[in-house]
């Protein structure tokens, strides 16, 4: 068996969509293992660009499986609304393409509310969440009173745990200044969701355990990226779920052995969506043509991403967190045409030198990043398929990122084509 994990090694939208699309050819299974539609994932075949939220990347190839794992948050509406407009594509096609694990929490109307309404409460302090119910549905999974998947199988147990849950919700929302959930327009909604999904539910572990023993090839796919990790992220700027590698045994129910490598997809620069810190973000006309020539806009909510410089630190956090064998490193034609190019190595912190993210919330955001200028480049490399045929600034760049790393670059990204990408090794097999 060779599995694959790829995660997110910057603070997401590092174009992981792109990446898990081109290795799902060659896969038999692909996984997502935590998260929920607060990622977005945008897939460009062709002339045609399909963004996916719950849905695992590969579903764009027939041979593949889709998993759905325990560890991801579902809203139910999203999920039955992503199936119909795959399928009026032409996806999806067959029902056993799709398992979604019986264990996964349920993403209710009454999260979605308390998630706008904190954050509209919360002011300036605003953590910059989608507004789709996510932390508050892992507030219920930990607090042991969520609603599973499996909960949509039996009606009347569904009431009875959704009653309970309302009885601590409702007071929440009526605090907020919002109305209180209407538990029968929930049950009626949901409990419809639960007859469409339920051809699909099944226990994904022992699905999983039994294409292991298989010898079948497995592509875990990851959402958000490491530094949004809710133990190693910019706490407490940050998701509600671990994004690591780690993260895949609790939310595919694996165990860690059956990794065999991780792939980490950062971009040739760093963006940000929503608050936090962000050391190198560009606040001038170099941020601005990053985000205008990189179409920085964020997939789930449409908003503008903050960009700066490529963060060695970060990405050098994320590698060792993860044990990253490789990074995959997106949008690198984003950068032709600027003249100099920087890479911070390490953060001045009042005085203090970190060549790691500091945890500290106040250390982070005095952080001062310590530059390496390099050479840019002028010449179009989105025609570009061979290593040898990149500029030499551009190789050099790619070098001190890996120097800095202290990881391989094995796949360049040059344009968002499938066929826009330079692959130095098969990550199945290095």
């Amino acid at each position: 068996m060779s599995s694959l994990v790829i995660v997110g090694a910057q603070w997401g939208d590092e174009g992981k969509g792109k990446v898990v699309d081109l290795f799902a050819a060659h896969a038999d299974v692909v996984v997502r293992f935590q998260g929920g539609n607060n990622a977005g994932h945008t897939l460009v075949v062709g002339n045609e660009r399909t963004i996916v939220h719950l849905m695992p990347a590969g579903v764009l190839h027939a041979q593949a499986t889709c998993v759905i794992g325990n560890g991801v948050v579902i809203d139910p509406a999203v999920l039955c609304g992503e199936i119909d407009e795959l399928r009026r594509r032409g996806y999806l096609a067959d029902p056993a393409q799709l398992k979604i694990d019986e264990r996964a929490h349920l993403i209710l109307p009454v999260h979605r509310a308390i998630d706008v309404a904190s954050e509209e409460q919360a002011g300036a302090g605003r953590i910059g969440t989608t507004g789709r119910g996510i932390g508050p549905c892992y507030e219920d999974k930990m607090a042991r009173r969520g609603l599973r998947v499996v909960d949509l199988l039996d009606p009347e147990w569904f009431r009875r745990r959704l009653d309970a849950l309302l009885a601590v919700r409702n007071p929440a929302l009526e605090r907020l200044g919002r109305p209180a959930a209407d538990a029968d327009a929930i049950c009626r909604e949901l409990l419809a969701y639960g007859e469409r999904l339920a051809p699909h539910v099944t226990d994904t572990s022992l699905y999983l355990a039994d294409q292991v023993e298989r010898g079948r090839r497995i592509l875990f796919e990851g959402a958000h990226g490491s530094m949004l990790d809710i133990d190693h992220g910019t706490y407490p700027f940050v998701t509600s779920s671990n994004v690591v590698t780690g993260a895949v045994g609790t939310g595919a129910g694996i165990p860690p052995r059956h990794v065999s490598r991780v792939l980490g997809i950062s971009k040739a620069y760093t963006t940000r969506v929503g608050g936090g810190p962000f050391p190198t973000e560009l606040d001038d006309e170099v941020g601005a043509k990053l985000r205008e020539v990189g179409v920085e806009f964020g997939s789930t909510t449409g908003r503008p991403r903050r960009c700066g410089w490529f963060d060695a630190v970060v990405v050098r956090q994320a590698a060792r967190l993860s044990g990253m064998s490789g990074i995959a490193l997106t949008k690198l034609d984003v950068l032709s045409g600027l003249p100099k190019l920087k890479i911070a190595v390490a953060y001045e912190c009042d005085g203090k030198r970190f060549e790691r993210v500091p945890a500290g919330m106040r250390d982070l955001e005095s952080a001062k990043p310590v530059y390496e200028e390099l050479d840019g480049w002028t010449e179009d490399i989105g025609p570009v398929r061979r290593f040898e045929e990149l500029p030499a600034a551009a190789r050099r760049y790619i070098a001190r990122i890996e120097e800095l790393t202290a990881t391989p670059v094995t796949l360049i990204s040059v344009g968002a084509e499938r066929e826009e990408t330079i692959l130095l090794r098969d990550p199945f097999l290095v």
